[in-house]
Order: structure tokens, then sequence, then C-alpha cells
């Protein structure tokens, strides 16, 4: 986990237990915040504008599309996806339109070949590496700019420091390369408008140039942007969420050894 010091740990825990803890507490954290992944793709699929003024538009904002949600789709549908996102599967924007995750596969490999689960590959391929150079080189300089703010804090608080730029560093990396991220759920979903007449409008991509030349002359730029701010809210309750397990589940381990012994 960026930002976090395992060698500042005094608990009498094993490496094992911390490995069990760290992918246990990712995996509560991913059950905890699919509501909001589900309502990012929503929004990231809408053609029409995410505003109250627009009339054919299903969604407009994130408390909105949460109550219309779970009145047409009932509440498991704010885990649509959720085991093929635990498995990181390239398939899991389509999944938000299908029943369950066998549906989807069968379908996709049914109607358009092995080839379908890669869509969407280049344009998360393009996004790796700016996005791990932006964290790094932003974690990085916020770190000199608390140090320079707060010396003092800066020593006592390490690893407040870390989480806090390490934080701050994957917000601004994920704005950076939204688009991107946008363009990879426009292209997942293609050959599913049918599945998807009922969210909106649809469209057809040629690739990921196509893709976002159409995003920019129908939606404008701020549609590249779309669902951005479920992302980040994400992205932050996913930090705070993640080190609050991880720890709950260090102690835990810490007391049972301590027991033991």
């Amino acid at each position: 986990m960026v930002g976090y010091d395992p060698k500042a740990d005094d608990r009498n825990i094993s490496n094992l237990e911390v490995a069990v803890a760290g992918s246990v507490s990712g995996l509560v954290t991913r059950v905890l915040i699919s509501p909001l992944d589900v309502i990012k793709i929503r929004f990231q699929l809408q053609i029409e504008r995410l505003s109250r003024s627009d009339p054919n538009a299903k969604y407009h904002g994130i408390l909105q599309a949460g109550r219309q949600i779970l009145q047409e789709e009932g509440p498991t549908a704010f885990w649509k996806g959720h085991i093929p996102a635990q498995l990181l599967s390239i398939g899991y924007g389509a999944v938000q339109v299908y029943k369950t995750l066998r549906d989807a596969v069968v379908t996709m490999y049914r109607t358009e070949g092995p080839l379908v689960f890669y869509k969407g590959l280049n344009p998360t391929l393009i996004a790796i590496f700016p996005y791990a150079g932006f964290q790094f080189s932003i974690y990085s300089s916020l770190k000199r700019a608390y140090e320079w703010a707060l010396p003092a804090e800066g020593k006592k608080n390490g690893n407040f420091k870390n989480l806090l730029c390490g934080s701050g560093a994957g917000v601004i990396s994920k704005t950076l390369t939204y688009p991107l991220d946008l363009f990879k759920k426009r292209l997942q979903v293609g050959g599913f408008e049918q599945a998807r007449a009922s969210f909106g409008q649809v469209r057809s991509y040629k690739g990921l140039l196509d893709c976002a030349g159409q995003v920019l002359r129908e939606e404008g730029p701020q549609g590249c942007f779309k669902g951005l701010s479920p992302s980040l809210l994400k992205a932050a309750l996913s930090t705070g969420l993640v080190f609050f397990w991880y720890e709950l589940f260090c102690n835990f381990f810490h007391h049972i050894s301590k027991a033991d012994s």
C-alpha cells in the first residue's frame, strides 16, 4: 500500500498474517465500495449529459442514480459485476447489463468470439505508464510540500504524512488519466446495444481514436470526465477503508498470537 511503512509496525504478527490482512482488507473494501463502481460505470456509459436540465438523462447525480438503481433493479444491482471485479476480469463493464457472470461470458463469446474479452485493452495499456509515472512523481512532490509546510509534524507522524500524500497522488493521477478509463469502458461494452437500450442512447466505436473523437464531438471535453466524482469518492473511501480493515485484521492476529503465547 502506497504510503504505509510496515517496518514501523511493532505488532507480533508473521509475514503470512500481514499478507492475509492486506488481501482480506482489499476484498472487504471492494465489497463496500462496489455501489460507487456501479454508479461510476453507469455515468461513463451515458451519452446524455449528467444534468437535471437534460430531459433524456437517466442519471444526473450520485444520490439520484443510487435511488433510481435501487427502485428499478433492487439492492443487488449495486453488486453487479462484483465477482469479475474481484477477479480483475477484463469484461467487468459488460456484466453491468447482464444477470450473471456466466450469462455475460457465454453471450459475449457466442456473439463476437474470444477477442471480445480484450476490448478496451489499448486504453488500459496506454494509461498504465502515465498513471504510474504521475502517481510516484506527484507523491514525491506532495511529500516535499508537506515537509516544507509542517517540518516537525512530518517527522512525528510519518505514516499519516505518507497516507495523506499517497491519497492525494492517487486522486490527482486518476483525474489526469481518467478519460482513458472512460474510453476503455465505452469500448468494452461495444456489441451490447440491445441490452443497454433501456439506459439511454448507445454508440458504436471502431477503436480508441474513433471513441475519443465521438465523445469530444458529441459530448464535449466534459464528456471525457463523466463518472469522475463517484470515481474520486470511491478512491478516497477505498484508501481509508483499506487501511482501517488492514489495521483491524493485524490487531486481530496480534491478539490471537498473544493469547497463544
